[in-house]
């Protein structure tokens, strides 16, 4: 008599192989898509819960395929090209274009690391006491030292399992007492209000999902990974793409996935408590957490805290990263985690200048919501024409060789760039 499932062929691996071989598939994507929940985009998050409730929740199923798709282009363009988004530029289209996409880059990251730094040490404080700003420096070297002193493999893995972070957020939603029927109603039945307030959270979320710097990340890291495996950029080594593009849909829908089902989790729990108890007014996600405990409990405030933590170690390094990516690739210089320090100045320089610079925002007297504002609009006006010159990269034969973006990836990337761009102007519409 034969026990075994008739579904599973005889020959398949064992599960636990199996599962194995799945995460390995995971990389890049996951990496990026986890950054994303950042401690500033928590704070955005847990704002649009405690003020609108589920109102909003509809807004991350329509940014889910948005996210999959651009992060799918930036992605595909490192591994087809072999060349990062900056190097790209500099290749195909005018200097001036790229200086300018660099400098706004790094001003919008430097902004993001403060205000990512600032909340990492206001979450410390609130959970054992002591120095805010000490703290948010303290971290800020911890971040510097780990990027420079780590290879690339050993540090790749870090960031993955760093990922296991964001659970915490589950764990909060798990002890909220989230009413799951309306939650779950309020993904597919949009409740719009038409005022300010309402459209500037929905560009809030917007531009906290599809953010420039994780484009000029994801496409790094696939160049990175096409280095520790040996391997050829796919225009010259065509016959590699179908697994290589195969890997590189499902590491993206895996990591736009996590960032997601995180971001509601984060709305759905700050729904459930701080909005259905009045508290609206949330400007930061360290406030989140304090505002948390006499609702929701003593667990519910130290996981928020410890995952604003856990995010922020996973986000500072991307956010300073993609900037040392960007500008070694904007003056031809070669730059890889990889590389060891000596060998690789400006990029590790980069890194250190960056992290440091958005850190000394707070001890500059800066506010780091304030900060945290023009973080946006850099973001908001940086994004539509980064998108606009991926999707012009992933077009041209010269820089893709035969592998240029088929024509449903390109309808999905034109539109997110089409709906970032009206979330822009939105934007701005209601900002002057």
């Amino acid at each position: 008599m034969n026990d075994t499932d008739p579904a599973i062929p005889a020959d398949a691996p064992p599960a636990g192989n199996r599962v194995k071989a799945f995460l390995g598939r995971l990389g890049p994507g996951l990496v990026t898509g986890a950054a994303d929940d950042d401690p500033s985009g928590i704070g955005t998050h847990s704002q649009v819960g405690a003020q609108f409730g589920y109102g909003l929740a509809w807004t991350f199923i329509l940014s889910f395929p948005l996210m999959v798709a651009i992060q799918q282009v930036a992605a595909e363009i490192g591994r087809v090209t072999g060349g990062g988004i900056a190097r790209n530029v500099r290749r195909h289209y005018p200097r001036a274009l790229l200086w300018g996409v660099v400098s706004c880059l790094l001003v919008a990251n430097i902004i993001n690391l403060g205000a990512d730094l600032s909340a990492m040490g206001a979450a410390l404080v609130l959970l054992v006491g002591g120095n805010a700003a000490l703290y948010t420096l303290l971290f800020g070297i911890f971040c510097i030292v780990l990027e420079v002193a780590i290879a690339y493999p050993r540090y790749a893995s870090i960031l993955k399992w760093t990922t296991l972070s964001l659970f915490s957020y589950v764990a909060v939603v798990m002890v909220a007492q989230v009413p799951w029927a309306q939650a779950l109603r309020s993904l597919v039945i949009p409740e719009i209000q038409w005022t300010a307030a309402y459209a500037t959270a929905l560009v809030a979320i917007l531009g906290t999902t599809i953010s420039p710097y994780l484009f000029f990340w994801q496409a790094a890291q696939e160049i990175e990974e096409q280095h520790r495996h040996h391997a050829k950029p796919l225009c010259i080594a065509p016959r590699a793409a179908g697994p290589e593009l195969a890997r590189i849909r499902l590491d993206t829908l895996v990591g736009m996935g996590f960032s997601t089902i995180v971001s509601l989790a984060i709305v759905f729990a700050t729904a459930a408590t701080l909005h259905a108890n009045g508290v609206t007014d949330i400007a930061t996600s360290a406030q989140a957490a304090e505002a948390l405990r006499p609702v929701a409990g003593d667990f519910a405030f130290a996981m928020f805290a410890l995952g604003i933590i856990g995010t922020g170690l996973l986000a500072v390094p991307v956010l300073a990263g993609s900037a040392a990516y960007a500008v070694t690739e904007m003056v031809g210089i070669a730059g890889s985690l990889n590389a060891k320090p000596l060998d690789a100045r400006l990029f590790y320089a980069t890194i250190a200048v960056t992290t440091l610079a958005g850190a000394s925002l707070n001890l500059l007297g800066i506010d780091p919501v304030r900060a945290l504002y023009w973080a946006a609009v850099v973001n908001g006006v940086l994004a539509t024409p980064v998108m606009v010159i991926m999707m012009l990269i992933a077009r041209n034969p010269r820089a893709m060789g035969r592998l240029t973006l088929p024509r449903g990836a390109m309808l999905m990337g034109w539109g997110a760039t089409a709906v970032m761009a009206v979330a822009t102007l939105i934007f701005f519409g209601f900002a002057l």
